[in-house]
């Protein structure tokens, strides 16, 4: 059996009932994957690498990784408070040293670090054009640490940001645990998002790859017959432009 291993904050943890419908990517990723990879997630709500560590997470997360997991490492939203002194780490001083530390406690345990940067937040302005960089320099410092230490990467905040704007901010609201905040996933979001991380372990190759079920995966039926028009995360904004072909997804939304 494959193992991920995924270190995160909220936007990664994994939900229960009580926080519903927020839904962290180590949830959504459960779609992309063979059905014999397992994935824990340590992620806490609110955590920045600093306070993951500090607080003994990562301490915890080691005694539980074995040779030839997959360790997946996503932070940024919480790194970036500079009032708060237990969270902040400069992101090309603390937060790429506490990453490095990270991918070399998986390296340790024979496993396998993969660095992810944050997924972008919901930010549009009283025009509805989308605000790009609400992470600062963090998802920079992240690639560079990954590609200075040879540390395998996948590029979330750019892909993220790019397909907001593409959506816009009408139709962008059902991904996010809109209009409570513009950070937080919902079901939908955490599968879409993750389809992006699923993506970037195509990319990467074996044994990254290896982790995935195909796109054209086989219909479990009588028929067993194969997906015509298999639901490809590039194609979901399609539809989402256009309200006239949703307008019972956005029947929830508080009017104005």
């Amino acid at each position: 059996m494959k193992r991920i291993i995924y270190l995160g904050d909220s936007t990664v943890t994994w939900n229960h009932i009580a926080t519903y419908p927020q839904t962290g990517l180590s949830q959504g990723l459960l779609w992309y994957l063979k059905d014999d990879v397992f994935v824990r997630s340590f992620a806490v709500n609110g955590r920045s690498t600093k306070s993951f560590i500090e607080q003994g997470r990562l301490q915890e997360a080691e005694t539980f990784i074995q040779e030839g997991d997959f360790v997946f490492i996503q932070f940024g939203h919480n790194d970036q408070k500079q009032s708060d002194p237990l969270r902040y780490a400069d992101p090309y001083g603390a937060y790429q040293e506490n990453l490095k530390r990270m991918a070399d406690t998986a390296k340790g345990k024979g496993a396998y670090p993969v660095i992810l940067s944050p997924i972008a937040r919901r930010l549009f302005d009283n025009e509805g054009n989308f605000l790009p960089g609400s992470h600062g320099e963090y998802p920079k410092a992240a690639q560079e640490l990954a590609e200075r230490e040879h540390i395998p990467f996948i590029e979330l905040t750019r892909k993220s940001e790019q397909y907001l704007t593409k959506l816009g901010d009408f139709a962008s609201r059902p991904l996010y645990v809109y209009p409570k905040d513009n950070s937080h996933l919902q079901v939908h979001g955490a599968v879409v998002m993750a389809g992006f991380i699923a993506d970037g372990l195509m990319a990467l190759g074996a044994p990254y790859s290896d982790l995935l079920v195909p796109r054209d995966a086989k219909i479990i039926d009588e028929d067993d017959a194969a997906a015509v028009s298999p639901y490809m995360v590039e194609h979901m904004g399609e539809a989402f432009c256009d309200p006239s072909l949703n307008m019972d997804v956005f029947q929830f939304e508080k009017q104005d």
